[in-house]
């Protein structure tokens, strides 16, 4: 089984909730469009029919299954075509965690901080309250 299979199912379907679907939905589908042409229109009705049955689950339902499902799928494409996984790393890293990872900060007030320091420089960073004291 393919690591990159499973995180991509992971993320993808923690797409189909977020605002972020519509770029994810159509990542794949370009992404599927190149891997399989032939394939690509019927991906595309199957992420939608996934994403109705992801909107209407319960919050309590698992969504293991639409998982399973996609990871499937995805296995089978790079089973066909081992040289796809790079190109489905890239997808995932590019158009789908950023995406699911910014609305999930978003919501739950989650940061992220970068900073370079330089020479004799300070960096002071914080999501919330921040008290230096230098003599």
């Amino acid at each position: 089984m393919e690591p990159i299979a499973l995180s991509a199912a992971t993320a993808l379907v923690g797409a189909m909730t977020s605002e972020a679907w519509q770029h994810v939905r159509d990542a794949v589908a370009r992404w599927w469009r190149r891997a399989r042409p032939q394939q690509a229109d019927s991906v595309v009705a199957a992420l939608e029919e996934s994403r109705d049955h992801a909107l209407t689950a319960g919050p309590d339902e698992d969504t293991d299954d639409l998982v399973a499902t996609w990871r499937a799928r995805l296995e089978a494409l790079l089973w066909e075509n081992p040289a796809l996984e790079d190109e489905l790393r890239e997808l995932v890293d590019r158009d789908i965690a950023p995406h699911v990872r910014q609305e999930a900060d978003s919501r739950t007030g989650n940061q992220e901080f970068r900073a370079d320091a330089r020479g004799h420089a300070r960096i002071y960073q914080t999501g919330g309250n921040l008290n230096i004291n230098e003599s």
